[in-house]
């Protein structure tokens, strides 16, 4: 139980919501009192991005950043938005400059990033908060620390809002952060530089991967045709695909599928051993579902991202579904799986050992990798090419969708087996990469909590023993 005049203590905003005074953040509380520490407005000033409506017809020439380009500490390029530089030129105070810590403060809040060193300015959306013109303190240090325990506590304390959840721009401002010296923030400043390489390798080894295979099937230098018209027969459409829907007959997948017919193709569902197969989705907030520590995780198409299942914003359901009215769905380690309702067309190597299992939405492909690469696959159904290819195929609607046995029609490319061993290994040592930066970054927000609990020198002891 607190007092009213325990609550009013450093609460600006009147907070009474038994969320507020959660124990663990008062703990924080405590712990703070008892330390030397300065408000981020000592160090920085906080902005957030722009509040206009966005702009139609915007020239792609600035990058656009929104909270969803902020996922596991790095800055990601799926599906980018960009502004004109004139637009960017009149959004002064949204600006993001190299060396700024960024954090998402709409929906998902407390996503961070540091944009690194020799950042192409961008600009942000009212989404994310900018800390920028950092002095007095290291700006790496001040992400690593926003990142870790500590500082993760008094944003997510922050969070208000009901159908939105969101952080002010001025209690973010009050964030504290405890003193600590300039030799170890330098440490951890040449931590998170590491990480930031590393992560740009992958990156290269990735695309080194994809455009092999774009080269290997005669498509790297493909451009779609933008001719809105193409005539085709009765008996050169509907007789051979049974589609009447004229997306399927445009004039750009008669010129890809021209330069796929120059290698074998094979059905999906022809190497696959065992039937395509989907899950179902129990009623929304339903009570099949449950939480991560009682609970089986269940992968949506959403849970697909850049060939991997990422782990992040799983949803669980209770064992006895997954074991019950969806055995038949239940993973197994090196299954691929694909997107089929929504964005269709995902895919991801499953390479987990814990159970799981899948919704409506995403459907399993078990094979061989003797037959047909899986990571080859991967990166084909994920190039530029591949989402053409299965575009061609989808089903428009109120919701874009594939059916399994569209998916188990879908004739694949297949290449020398060298090629695709190849593409295979840059995928590996790209995968190998992203975890060996993801594992720095884990390192120096540890290493920050380690120096604000147990000291500096323990800190840097501990980081001799894990780089």
């Amino acid at each position: 139980m607190l007092k009213l005049s325990e609550v009013l203590i450093d609460n600006t905003d009147i907070r009474i919501d038994s969320e507020y005074f959660r124990k663990e953040y008062l703990l924080n509380d405590i712990f703070f009192k008892n330390r030397l520490s300065e408000k981020i407005i000592k160090y920085a000033n906080v902005s957030d991005g722009d509040h206009s409506k966005f702009p139609d017809n915007q020239a792609p020439e600035i990058r656009y950043l929104q909270a969803k380009d902020i996922k596991n500490h790095f800055l990601i390029n799926e599906n980018p938005v960009y502004v004109s530089k004139e637009y960017f030129n009149i959004n002064k105070r949204s600006h993001i400059f190299e060396e700024n810590v960024i954090l998402s403060i709409m929906g998902s809040v407390g996503d961070i990033a540091i944009t690194p060193k020799g950042y192409t300015p961008s600009l942000a959306n009212r989404a994310i908060a900018i800390i920028k013109n950092i002095k007095g303190i290291n700006p790496y240090y001040l992400f690593a620390y926003l990142s870790a325990k500590f500082g993760q506590l008094q944003i997510e304390r922050q969070k208000n809002g009901g159908v939105q959840v969101r952080i002010n721009l001025d209690v973010l401002s009050k964030v504290k952060i405890p003193v600590t010296t300039n030799l170890f923030q330098n440490a951890i400043e040449s931590i998170v530089k590491q990480a930031h390489f590393i992560q740009a390798h992958s990156i290269i080894e990735y695309t080194k991967a994809e455009t092999f295979l774009l080269q290997s099937i005669g498509l790297h230098d493909y451009r779609p045709s933008e001719e809105a018209v193409n005539i085709k027969s009765f008996k050169e459409s509907y007789i051979i695909s049974g589609r009447l829907d004229s997306e399927f007959y445009q004039k750009k997948y008669d010129k890809l599928e021209s330069q796929l017919e120059l290698f074998t193709r094979k059905r999906l569902g022809d190497f696959i051993s065992y039937p395509v197969s989907s899950g179902i989705t129990p009623k929304a907030g339903g009570d099949d579902y449950t939480d991560a520590v009682h609970g089986i995780p269940f992968i949506r198409a959403v849970d697909l991202k850049d060939g991997e299942v990422v782990t992040e914003n799983f949803i669980y359901i209770k064992k006895e579904i997954h074991k019950g009215a969806l055995k038949r769905t239940q993973l197994k380690k090196g299954d691929v799986l694909f997107s089929i309702a929504g964005t269709v067309g995902r895919c991801a190597l499953f390479d987990h050992s814990f159970e799981a299992n899948i919704n409506q939405a995403v459907s399993i492909l078990r094979f061989d990798n003797n037959i047909v690469n899986k990571l080859y696959l991967i990166v084909f159904f994920n190039s530029e090419i591949g989402k053409e290819f299965v575009s061609k195929y989808s089903r428009q609607g109120v919701q874009t969708n594939l059916t399994l046995t569209e998916v188990a029609d879908l004739r694949i490319p297949i290449i020398d087996k060298s090629k695709q061993l190849a593409i295979a290994n840059l995928v590996q040592e790209s995968s190998r990469l992203k975890k060996q930066s993801e594992h720095l970054l884990e390192v120096a927000k540890k290493a920050v909590e380690m120096a604000i609990e147990e000291g500096e020198e323990r800190a840097m002891e501990w980081i001799e023993t894990v780089i």
